[in-house]
């Protein structure tokens, strides 16, 4: 609230445009005004229409996709328990989240395990070969590891962690930015920080510089008025690594949840394809259905 003017202790104050009180007033929506039109313009939310959809497999394609554009010609990428590698999950590493690609050929997974004081990113390099990156945990930082979305420059990737949160995770993309190793421990260099508190994120991908989509698998409903939300987050700015940047947190409608079975239903990974400007989220049907209906929905903006 701007200060209240002071109030004159002498009448001869008052000018003939009228009295103090209308004074101030005009002075309060001047600036009110003026503030407004320097304020930059909130970003429009999109509209995500729903186009079709394709079954999902339980053990293979249930935690999370990507679409990979290099090689070229290279198919979609799935995550689930069964995509694991033996030589992962004898390692403790037995929970895979949402992948991503980076534009520029480098296939990211997010690792967690039961227990412990790290969390793990296996990555693919253009050429083939896989590395692994360990995350050290930092004060207060949770252990699960859903997702993981990559800059549109590569350089960058998000994170985020279980629960109701106001952050997210912002690293150096693991084998794309050059200032990281498989030998040293992957840091994380800022935050974003969000205007809304989110919660069960599993997955997010960017659709622009400043943009992202997540799926949540909020059950409750309480902080945006639906349950299972897709979200919209607009950036402040392109995350760099050398600073925070805040997020504007919109809720879009909530995923379809349509099954056979009744219950509980869980979202899943998301993925934007941007050769094509198709939106994939993956949600699980509840119960049995969990092998006969859960599915991958599609969209396109409208």
């Amino acid at each position: 609230m701007p200060p209240r003017p002071a109030r004159s202790s002498s009448r001869r104050s008052r000018s003939r445009s009228g009295s103090p009180l209308r004074s101030a007033l005009l002075a309060l929506a001047l600036a009110s005004a003026a503030a407004l039109s320097a304020a930059p313009p909130a970003a429009a939310a999109d509209t995500w229409t729903e186009v079709g959809s394709d079954r999902a497999e339980p053990l293979t394609e249930s935690q999370g996709m990507t679409s990979v554009e290099v090689p070229a010609g290279s198919g979609n990428r799935y995550t689930g328990i069964g995509t694991i590698p033996l030589s992962v999950s004898t390692r403790g590493w037995n929970h895979v989240g949402d992948p991503d690609a980076s534009y520029d050929g480098y296939y990211v997974e997010p690792y967690q395990s039961d227990s412990g004081t790290s969390k793990m990113y296996r990555v693919q390099a253009p050429g083939g070969g896989w590395s692994e990156y360990v995350h050290a945990l930092g004060p207060g930082e949770a252990l699960n590891n859903s997702w993981v979305a990559i800059t549109p420059d590569s350089r960058w990737m998000l994170s985020g962690e279980w629960g109701t949160m106001t952050r997210f995770l912002v690293f150096p993309t693991p084998g794309a930015n050059p200032s990281t190793s498989p030998s040293a421990n992957l840091p994380q260099v800022s935050t974003v920080r969000l205007d809304h508190a989110v919660r069960d994120v599993q997955g997010c991908d960017f659709t622009g510089p400043t943009t992202l989509l997540c799926s949540s698998d909020d059950p409750a409903g309480t902080l945006f008025g639906i349950t299972k939300p897709l979200l919209q987050i607009d950036l402040s700015a392109a995350p760099n690594g050398t600073g925070d940047v805040t997020g504007h947190v919109t809720a879009l409608r909530q995923v379809p949840l349509r099954s056979s079975c009744s219950g509980t239903f869980e979202t899943e990974g998301i993925d934007y394809d941007r050769r094509n400007g198709t939106l994939r989220v993956i949600v699980v049907s509840p119960g049995f259905c969990v092998l006969t209906d859960s599915k991958t929905y599609r969209f396109t903006r409208s």
